[in-house]
């Protein structure tokens, strides 16, 4: 039996210093997102989900410039979650779980999540990626999904991707709350990425 070298193990030329202050940003980072549920209100708990991913997501775009690696963002709707992923030595897209920082998010049932690639708020003329380019390449990179044993399969390719140079194709990510049993109402918010991060925030709003 092969063991998996690690995915990063060539660029391990860090010094202690740079590791060190690398997952010191990272672990003050998180925690100023964590969530507290106790005595808030559904709007509360949408914008702390909301700025969850928004640190994380800037955080991921730091580390493929630190690491001269391609990252991805998948979004899965089904799942009402979303991870990050990477290109292992044989091209393959596999999900990013060096910590939990990375790894699988799964929002709480009174959220949902949406990820728009087309019609962005923006529609900017100059943007450094077109919609038709990057949906081709989608296309073609789905394609590559044989069908086999579970073992077998390959993931889903990420819908957003991450590159070292710190740029990132274009999307919009709405977050929202919709209860159906509460005088709460309908809160919405809007994660935007364009070229490059940071990402911006829209919300609270009223509609999608």
């Amino acid at each position: 039996m092969t063991m998996r070298r690690s995915p990063f193990a060539k660029y391990a030329g860090f010094t202690l210093l740079e590791v060190m202050l690398v997952l010191l940003i990272m672990g003050l980072a998180t925690g100023a997102v964590v969530l507290s549920y106790s005595g808030e209100n559904g709007q509360d708990l949408l914008k702390k989900q909301t700025q969850r991913l928004h640190v994380v997501f800037n955080m991921a775009s730091d580390f493929a410039v630190l690491n001269q690696r391609q990252l991805g963002l998948r979004v899965d709707d089904d799942n009402n979650s979303y991870y990050f992923m990477y290109q292992d030595e044989e091209q393959e897209w596999q999900k990013l779980e060096l910590d939990t920082t990375f790894a699988e998010h799964q929002l709480p049932d009174l959220f949902t999540l949406e990820l728009f690639l087309t019609d962005l708020p923006w529609e900017m003329e100059d943007s450094l990626f077109s919609s038709g380019v990057f949906d081709e390449e989608l296309t073609v990179s789905n394609d590559a999904v044989e069908i086999g044993s579970q073992e077998d399969k390959k993931l889903d390719p990420p819908q957003i991707f991450i590159f070292s140079s710190g740029e990132i194709t274009p999307f919009s990510i709405t977050l929202a709350y919709e209860p159906e049993f509460s005088d709460e109402r309908p809160t919405y918010f809007r994660l935007n990425g364009q070229d490059s991060t940071p990402l911006t925030t829209e919300g609270p709003l009223n509609a999608p």
